[in-house]
């Protein structure tokens, strides 16, 4: 049993479906969510849950996968909620992946439906096995199935499967059980405590994200409180919010901090009503924190996680001491080492919101998981109070405005252009979206424009190289593999030169 700081003991759900009963139950006539001028109660939530779940049932999706590709909207928290309670497992993707992209994770997935808006249809009709079928939630709630019965969920049956990039290029499906997810949320709750039904929460950031499913669809349907999704993310959207619903809470990665603070409309009064704001995603500079709690009075709490993790692992909370440059202590029931026990060295955490390992791939589990142990790939240290300090990633990864991006995937996008001999992608720092990727080409006769419109054919826009640099030949290690950390020193004597790469 897991409390509060204040001593109140907290509710622990056993899937992630039955956050949303207990709350339909409780706040029958509280409005859940609020999408422009359309606005649901949580009856009306659960009941639309319902009536989707009924009819995957019906179409046979219970125990398989169903693939979520659907802009902000009442739509995909609909879907996310429905496709679990069908007993299904909800794979939320991007819909502005192109094919090239969605077609490695698709041909892993082999789910047998795809909700999608009819825009995207034809193209998925196209990728996925030929007995799946695409439908848009009109479509399939258009007719009722009569006498059909929701499945008994198991906590330990498969809710998500969130796809992160991988080292090798090719994506991996991170499987997270019921209780993995639901338990994660009461994590959080014990170290960062809601109002029950008095919370406004906004969701500016897609939903098809871990972070934003988290902090947003979960954390309101577990506090009973209003989630306000906005299509997008704009900076006089999200004020215009934040003043006219009083909105209590803030997530957000540090890319979108830092772009209402370079806002004019940011004032204090305009945010007063905010309690706190939540950074994730990606490292949040300090400077940017100093300037927003300055500016704003509004404290920002920051944690660390990954999609591995159900997906966060450590947070600050209110009532703890907040110490610069750290993501904050463990979350309750959460244990995290330095591998090796030294002073700095490889992040391993492990604790109920861990995944069971990743689609079809024993091998990278097994490198993954040892002995109940999820080994991150990010490099850090615990001081003498157990707080946890980033300092580096093992992996080869990029953080893009809070998504994950492998420099990997893009080597080998660039390598399908015929004149391109040689490519080396990487991440570089970025005072605005954290990082942004560079690539270095050795080629015969290729001009940038070439690079960029095949690139805008085949990658999603934060993939895409921010600059592109030819050289004679790329640097390698004594075993004959590319060096990155050479490139990333090239491309910071090019920045430390104040080159433009815009």
């Amino acid at each position: 049993m897991l409390t509060r700081p204040d001593g109140l003991r907290l509710w622990m759900p056993d899937t992630t479906v039955s956050m949303l009963e207990r709350a339909a139950a409780t706040w029958p006539n509280a409005i859940a969510l609020v999408y422009g001028d359309e606005r649901l109660s949580y009856a009306e939530y659960e009941a639309n849950v319902r009536a989707l779940a009924r009819k995957l049932v019906a179409l046979g999706a219970t125990g398989k996968h169903v693939v979520i590709l659907l802009p902000n909207s009442l739509d995909i928290a609909v879907a996310i909620f429905a496709v679990q309670a069908a007993g299904s497992t909800s794979v939320t993707l991007n819909p502005d992946y192109s094919a090239a992209e969605l077609g490695p994770i698709l041909d892993q997935v082999r789910p047998v439906l795809a909700i999608a808006n009819d825009d995207l249809h034809a193209r998925l009709l196209d990728l996925l096995p030929a007995d799946a079928l695409v439908a848009s939630i009109s479509m399939l709630t258009a007719s009722q199935p009569e006498q059909i019965f929701l499945p008994v969920l198991r906590p330990d049956s498969i809710a998500v499967l969130q796809f992160t990039g991988g080292t090798t290029g090719s994506p991996k499906g991170a499987m997270l059980s019921h209780r993995a997810v639901a338990t994660n949320v009461v994590q959080r709750e014990a170290v960062l405590p809601t109002n029950a039904a008095d919370e406004q929460i906004i969701c500016m950031m897609p939903l098809y994200h871990s972070f934003a499913a988290a902090m947003c669809l979960h954390l309101t349907a577990y506090a009973g409180g209003t989630l306000h999704i906005l299509p997008r993310y704009r900076p006089d959207w999200v004020l215009d919010c934040i003043e006219r619903e009083h909105i209590t809470r803030l997530p957000a990665g540090p890319t979108l901090f830092n772009s209402l603070l370079g806002f004019d409309g940011l004032t204090r009064e305009r945010v007063a009503s905010l309690r706190c704001a939540y950074s994730g995603s990606a490292p949040l500079p300090q400077d940017t924190l100093s300037r927003w709690e300055a500016l704003t009075g509004v404290p920002i709490y920051e944690g660390y996680g990954q999609s591995e993790a159900g997906p966060v692992l450590t947070y600050h909370g209110p009532d703890m001491r907040l110490k610069q440059g750290s993501v904050g202590p463990p979350l309750p029931l959460t244990e995290i080492e330095i591998v090796g026990g030294g002073v700095v060295g490889e992040i391993r955490a492990r604790g109920p919101q861990v995944m069971d390992g990743y689609l079809d791939r024993p091998d990278e589990t097994a490198a993954t998981l040892i002995n109940g142990w999820l080994y991150t790939g990010d490099i850090g240290r615990i001081d003498e109070d157990g707080y946890v300090f980033i300092e580096d990633r093992k992996k080869d990864m990029a953080i893009v405005g809070g998504f994950n991006v492998y420099p990997r995937e893009i080597d080998e996008v660039l390598m399908q252009l015929p004149a391109v001999r040689e490519a080396g992608a990487i991440g570089v720092p970025d005072a605005y979206r954290g990082e942004v990727i560079w690539a270095y080409i050795v080629a015969d006769n290729l001009d940038p424009e070439t690079v960029e419109m095949h690139c805008a054919a085949s990658l999603v826009k934060y993939k895409r190289p921010s600059a592109i640099r030819f050289i004679e030949a790329l640097p390698r290690t004594n075993v004959g593999k590319i060096d990155k950390q050479a490139l990333k020193a090239m491309a910071r004597a090019e920045l430390d030169g104040g080159t433009d790469v815009a």
